[in-house]
Order: structure tokens, then C-alpha cells, then sequence
């Protein structure tokens, strides 16, 4: 688990610091942060940014979440046109699918559009 990238739970606790925001759009993890080293057997010590400065670094492993990272969310910048305001126009490329739902007085339209496809 060294030299790994975790998240770290900052589920909302009474009396417990809260991280950024507060209340019911409070953060459940931050990070990810880069495993330094293990501390005993359960606990592992993390590399937290300076903003994090009054968090002790040593955390059991119960808090920490392995951090999976997923390439498919990240827009390559390469292929986006920006205008003047920092803006693109998405562009649809292919319809996978299309259903409509019936509900009790009106119907919805579900359609699935695929962006990868050239």
C-alpha cells in the first residue's frame, strides 16, 4: 500500500473538524493523497498538501479508500476549440439508444448518445 494514491472518508462527525464545506454537501472523501509510509499495523501516514497543514497525517486504515484512477472523465484539451469565454460546444456524435418511459400522465424520452466514436 506504500507509494499508492488513497482517499481519505471525512464523513461529517459531531465535534470532528469539517474539510471545505459544511452540512449536507459536505465532501465524504478528499484526495487523492500518496501513501508514505506504514505506521504500526493498521494505521498508514499520508502526504497532505500545506491547505491541510493542522491534520495530523497518520490515519487508520478504515478512513482510507484506494483511489482508482479513471482516465475516461478527463477531456483531452487537445481536441476542445475554446471561444473567448473559455467555452466549447459539445458535439454529438452517435445515438446508441433510445427509450421512452411512460409514466402515469406523460411520456420521457431517454436517449443515449456516444462521444468516442469518430
Amino acid at each position: 500500500m506504500v507509494g499508492e494514491k488513497v482517499l481519505l472518508k471525512v464523513s461529517p462527525m459531531k465535534g470532528i473538524m469539517s474539510f471545505r464545506m459544511k452540512g449536507k454537501l459536505s465532501p465524504m472523501f478528499i484526495g487523492p493523497f500518496e501513501v508514505l509510509r506504514q505506521v504500526g499495523e493498521v494505521a498508514y501516514e499520508l502526504a497532505l498538501p500545506p491547505s491541510l497543514s493542522g491534520v495530523h497525517p497518520v490515519f487508520h486504515m478504515s478512513m482510507l479508500w484506494k483511489y482508482h484512477a479513471d482516465k475516461s472523465h478527463v477531456l483531452d484539451y487537445i481536441t476542445v476549440q475554446l471561444d473567448e469565454s473559455m467555452g466549447y460546444k459539445e458535439e454529438q456524435v452517435a445515438i446508441i439508444d433510445m427509450q421512452v418511459h411512460q409514466l402515469r400522465s406523460k411520456k420521457i424520452s431517454a436517449v443515449t448518445f456516444n462521444g468516442g466514436v469518430n
